[in-house]
């Protein structure tokens, strides 16, 4: 073909392709959520939402979809169409612990089959017991729990949740055979500290700070890797003397995998550009998170890790479930 005419066709060819790939968002877009309305996941997005609806022009709807821990709405936003309308609100359970703990039919993998956009923030969970037992530090209770194996009970919000599975983690860290009792939910949980039924729990953070502020509850350390906003000066549990223990409650956007690049490069911007603002920042500590903000390619990355990390913890839990 002489090049004349190949560069006539390919200008002829621009027009229908800048009409095939639109700007992105035309329209509202879905963002799935793997808990009950007025959760952790709803707040976050809500949170963020404004600084995303002055970027990108449109703003989401939130698609509740429970179950599974997660893993039923992550495995409709892997179904899903890869047209950048479709996204999902991920966590430690459905992409780090999930994939472990629920297999899912039809062979779905959530690190697999579902591409990260941003990681948005995270929450502690705190190791807490009562002052009646007089530990100050996390020492002070591995020192008794050694001494008193049989009295080394912890609690958690479930099987298989990151309280149940911090808990057992802890246990292989200090060498000691723990005693797992498990709960419906962190507020039985907390309760359980309170009246003696358990010796500690490593559960959600903010959901014991006001007891811990108030002297009912002691806090000796938090599971991240680095201390939380609220207690600057409550160590980690690395710092406390516990080896190789980072435990945090993430959160995140993801999309199906197929989903366009530049979608995802696009709405990754608005949401490291959200998590940028000062405001923004200070409402997410007002409801007890601290901003984490990562790009795709370190999402992802960071998403595989976890899973990794979580095999060996949820098979010496044995709370794998079909």
């Amino acid at each position: 073909m002489p090049r004349i005419a190949r560069r006539a066709l390919m200008g002829a060819a621009l027009p229908a392709l800048a009409l095939a790939q639109p700007a992105w968002p035309e329209k509202p877009w879905r963002v799935l959520v793997g808990g009950a309305p007025g959760g952790a996941s709803d707040i976050l997005m809500r949170i963020i939402e404004p600084s995303l609806r002055e970027v990108l022009a449109h703003s989401f709807w939130l698609d509740n979809r429970p179950g599974a821990g997660g893993m039923l709405a992550a495995e409709i936003c892997g179904a899903a169409a890869p047209d950048g309308y479709n996204f999902f609100i991920n966590h430690i359970a459905s992409n780090g612990i999930g994939p472990h703990l629920h297999r899912r039919p039809g062979g779905f993998e959530p690190n697999r089959d579902l591409a990260g956009v941003a990681r948005i923030a995270s929450m502690p969970n705190c190791l807490i017991v009562h002052p009646r037992h007089g530990f100050r530090t996390v020492a002070d209770l591995v020192a008794f729990v050694r001494a008193n194996p049989a009295a080394g009970t912890f609690g958690s919000a479930g099987v298989g949740t990151s309280s149940h599975l911090s808990g057992v983690m802890f246990g292989q860290r200090i060498g000691v055979d723990l005693t797992h009792v498990p709960y419906r939910g962190t507020a039985p949980n907390m309760q359980a500290v309170l009246t003696g039924e358990i010796l500690f729990a490593i559960d959600n953070a903010p959901a014991s700070a006001q007891q811990v502020r108030a002297g009912l509850l002691t806090a000796l350390a938090v599971s991240p890797a680095r201390r939380w906003s609220q207690y600057p000066d409550v160590p980690t549990m690395q710092e406390a003397g516990i080896p190789d223990f980072d435990v945090a409650s993430w959160y995140g956007l993801v999309a199906p995998a197929a989903t366009p690049r530049p979608v995802i490069d696009r709405l990754a911007q608005a949401v490291l550009r959200a998590l940028a603002d000062p405001a923004v920042v200070t409402k997410l500590a007002e409801f007890g998170a601290d901003a984490w903000p990562a790009g795709p390619a370190e999402y992802q990355a960071f998403m595989i890790a976890e899973e990794t990390k979580w095999g060996p913890v949820v098979r010496a839990a044995g709370a794998t479930r079909g």
